[in-house]
């Protein structure tokens, strides 16, 4: 069975070939830096999880059309100006192992790229008129800027529940994810309800992946993230969530008083991934993420078989198996 990304996205390889040259044509522009900077965010670029997403659903449907094109051009727009602004946001001077934006060439020329990157999705969506991807993407937009911004009120009182948690990732992380694949589907069938089934299989694994994520801040492996970096940001993840609504009161006082005022002190970041280790906070959020991903493989199964499929069900445990 496949299981590496090379061998996931067989399926529709030809099509991601083309999709580059499609992409690289969307990110141009007449200004010399920012020709430069976008031709520097090209050569950097990540694993295009989305786009692959976008040509496996619309291939589940039909034969990849120029529309299919559209959407995936119209994600990786949109999500690499997200990716951009979060830099700025974050402070953060690496993404995948290079230099940021921002690193480069300041936050001011960052925050303008992110916004170009933005509009060149609108306008490239109103050019070919396609509008249903400009809502689709439109919503995922709105809903990542609230979930962030939820996620960031929640921080500053530590007043969280699973229920706000799973609100905001499924805004921040998952909106995203949905948007990739029902597009991808609405590029090759006008079924409504295929392409609302597909959404809601992006939201599935778009959470899962986020959990997979949270778990990582507690892991020993080298994952290209500091552990404990999430505590430290005062982020609320479902591990530390169940750890602490399975403690006494003292106890939960004194984690949230360590996250509250002693994020920067190694030593206390050590504590609160001791307690969650010992709650059973990772054993805990690993089954719910177990849970999502079946809920996103028995969504799957209700499709005939096809090699799109097939590479949709790997594309899956990758998401949730990885260990970065």
């Amino acid at each position: 069975m496949p299981n590496s990304l090379e061998a996931i996205k067989q399926p529709v390889s030809k099509d991601l070939s083309e999709f580059e040259a499609h992409f690289k044509k969307a990110m141009k522009s007449s200004v010399p830096l920012l020709d430069k900077i976008t031709y520097y965010i090209v050569q950097k670029k990540g694993k295009q999880v989305r786009p692959i997403l976008v040509f496996l659903c619309a291939k589940l449907f039909g034969n990849i059309t120029e529309s299919t094109h559209v959407a995936a051009s119209l994600i990786e727009l949109l999500h690499t100006a997200t990716l951009v602004h979060d830099d700025v946001v974050d402070d953060a001077y690496e993404r995948r192992g290079f230099f940021s934006v921002n690193a480069l060439w300041k936050n001011k020329v960052a925050v303008l790229v992110g916004d170009y990157l933005l509009s060149k999705g609108l306008l490239l969506a109103l050019e070919t008129h396609h509008y249903k991807h400009l809502q689709t993407l439109s919503t995922a937009v709105k809903q990542m800027s609230e979930g962030e911004l939820l996620q960031i009120e929640k921080a500053r009182k530590l007043d969280i529940n699973e229920s706000i948690y799973f609100d905001i990732i499924r805004q921040k992380t998952a909106s995203l994810i949905s948007a990739a694949c029902s597009s991808g589907a609405a590029s090759t069938t006008s079924n409504d309800a295929d392409i609302k089934k597909m959404w809601d299989f992006g939201e599935k694994i778009g959470i899962a992946f986020q959990i997979k994520d949270d778990l990582f801040d507690y892991g020993d492996a080298d994952i290209g993230k500091p552990r404990g970096i999430d505590i430290k940001e005062k982020k609320m993840t479902l591990p530390l969530i169940y750890s602490l609504n399975n403690s006494s009161k003292d106890e939960k006082n004194k984690i949230i008083n360590y996250i509250k005022n002693g994020s920067e002190d190694d030593a206390k970041v050590k504590e609160v991934i001791d307690f969650v280790k010992r709650k059973g906070g990772l054993e805990y959020a690993t089954q719910v993420m177990q849970r999502y991903r079946q809920e996103a493989l028995d969504i799957i199964e209700t499709l005939p078989e096809s090699p799109s499929k097939a590479s949709l069900i790997q594309l899956v445990y990758f998401f949730t198996d990885r260990e970065k």
